[in-house]
């Protein structure tokens, strides 16, 4: 979401650039072979142990047979058993898709990445998941956006439920390293806001005319997409009674349109309020990692681009929802392949920016791409994958310097 506010022209902290790390489940010469157990203790279950295509992947009793057999470490990052490969029915990315076992195919459907206890998708960047977080026999598992709760946790065979990190590009700081993520805000921040300094945009608030109602907040929560509901959601769970909770209702009903029906003529000054709050701040942290930050890096460590890349796939997910990102890198394997398949990294990145840019100009409030043209191209044009400070750029012809 573009916001035009006041420029400004600060320097930030100096950063030392180093190049990312990838994780992912263990290297050939590690495979295992056992029993994935989930949520009740179960295990990952093949039903009635058939190695028909499409045959359901499911929560069952754990009980040491071939159906529950499966071998992680494959150099596909494939996860296998009865000879077949765990997949994502029809390669879908949404939520609820269910898994199935099929035929090995090398697709994004049947890549897998350990990660804090999860198995993330690599074609969808969703985890698997137990359906309604039943431990009943027979409970289908499926795809759905990672949230770190019991139903997407797993062990894998050898005990570990996230594999030693193997480096699959030079070793140092990603960019959720803290002195590294500053700058990231700082550079959203000049984009959204025309400012670096980005924690004081806790209190923005202005519908901005681009058909999402209100935007807010340090990274642009809208009234008309959902992500503001589930900040004053969150919010409200750890504060009852803030000056925000008795808005939810109107935030509902509003979700999915323009309007401000039950938002005014108030609700912007509650918002301010709200924002001196040291607890509303750091809902809006947590909820900025929880559905853009931390799923865009990870997804960038998948595909062993370095902090620059990382930070390409975070902007945009700021302004087209993460799902949004994910379908301009979709776009962009039919241009290019990431370092994770043996592209390079210069020509894959430039190939996200193109599909990037492509994307934004499809709407008049982001029609203006001088966040990807004057500011992260140039950077990749300078070879500064590491994002490297100083960062001397320009957001809608206002120039800014980090470091």
């Amino acid at each position: 979401m573009v916001h035009k506010r006041t420029a400004a022209y600060v320097v930030g902290t100096l950063l030392i650039g180093v190049a990312a790390v990838g994780y992912g489940l263990p290297s050939a010469s590690a495979a295992t072979a056992g029993p994935i157990t989930g949520l009740g203790g179960k295990c990952v279950d093949v039903a009635a142990a058939s190695s028909a295509n499409g045959t359901a992947v499911q929560l069952y009793d754990c009980n040491g047979s071939a159906a529950q057999t499966w071998t992680v470490g494959n150099t596909d990052n494939s996860i296998r058993a009865l000879g077949k490969c765990l997949d994502v029915t029809a390669a879908s990315t949404a939520n609820g898709a269910k898994v199935q076992l099929y035929d090995c195919n090398n697709t994004g459907a049947q890549k897998w990445t350990a990660s804090n206890g999860a198995l993330v998708n690599s074609g969808s960047g969703k985890c698997l998941d137990v359906t309604d977080r039943s431990t009943a026999n027979g409970a289908r598992l499926q795809i759905w956006t990672c949230g770190g709760t019991t139903n997407q946790l797993w062990t894998l065979p050898g005990g570990g439920s996230t594999p030693t990190p193997t480096p699959t590009t030079p070793s140092g700081t990603n960019l959720d390293d803290p002195t590294k993520k500053n700058v990231a805000m700082q550079l959203v921040s000049a984009a959204e806001n025309s400012s670096l300094d980005w924690r004081a945009q806790f209190s923005y608030i202005e519908d901005i005319g681009d058909g999402r109602g209100y935007t807010a907040g340090i990274i642009g929560f809208c009234s008309g997409t959902g992500d503001m509901l589930e900040l004053v959601e969150a919010y409200t769970r750890t504060k009852p009674g803030n000056v925000l909770a008795g808005y939810l209702p109107a935030l509902r009903n509003v979700n999915g349109t323009s309007s401000h029906a039950g938002l005014d003529p108030n609700f912007t000054r509650d918002w301010r309020t709200a924002a001196t709050d040291s607890v509303f701040q750091a809902a809006q942290e947590a909820e900025r990692d929880r559905v853009y930050f931390n799923p865009s890096v990870r997804d960038g460590k998948n595909d062993q681009v370095r902090a620059l890349g990382q930070f390409a796939y975070y902007d945009a997910a700021v302004m087209h929802g993460y799902e949004g990102m994910r379908q301009i890198r979709n776009r962009a394997l039919n241009r290019a392949k990431p370092p994770a398949q043996g592209g390079d990294e210069r020509t894959w990145l430039n190939a996200f920016l193109d599909e990037r840019v492509i994307e934004m100009k499809k709407e008049e409030a982001h029609s203006d791409t001088s966040r990807v043209d004057t500011a992260q191209r140039v950077f990749l044009n300078n070879g500064n994958f590491n994002l490297n400070t100083p960062l001397v750029f320009a957001v809608y012809g206002e120039q800014f310097r980090i470091g």
